[in-house]
């Protein structure tokens, strides 16, 4: 059975998908980075000042506390719709899901123009290669 284990582990696939999970872990949180520290912070400023990172609507707040940010909101346990956040999470996703598209559609280019390759054939023999041919098979029937 650690035989079967190990033959399966090593195989050339299942190393492809772990260094594949590996670098989409990494370009997730570059895709992270991008968005929470480049995009949003734009787009709020462009969109008169607001930061979607701190976006949210209080739904309870039984003791009435001031919750002038989502941290606080959050260390106090009151119940919130965290509005901002799931933006940035679609702003990722969105960004994610065209550069995957556009990896997919390089790969299927690619596809499409080694299929489109002539396949080398080997050439027909010339009439000498051919007529040497013949007069070495007379030669052997005698």
């Amino acid at each position: 059975m650690f035989k079967e284990f190990r033959d399966f582990a090593i195989k050339g696939n299942m190393i492809d998908l772990a260094i594949g999970v590996i670098i989409g872990a990494a370009f997730g949180a570059i895709v992270s980075s991008l968005v929470d520290d480049v995009f949003m912070p734009v787009i709020g400023l462009i969109l008169g000042g607001i930061d979607f990172s701190n976006l949210f609507i209080v739904l309870s707040n039984p003791n009435n506390i001031a919750v002038p940010s989502l941290a606080v909101a959050q260390e106090a346990g009151v119940a919130t719709l965290n509005i901002g956040l799931f933006i940035n999470a679609l702003v990722k996703f969105t960004i994610v899901a065209f550069v995957l598209f556009m990896v997919v559609k390089g790969v299927n280019s690619l596809k499409r123009e080694a299929a489109k390759e002539p396949v080398e054939e080997t050439p027909a023999p010339s009439k000498e290669e051919v007529l040497l041919t013949e007069i070495r098979d007379a030669l052997r029937a005698r």
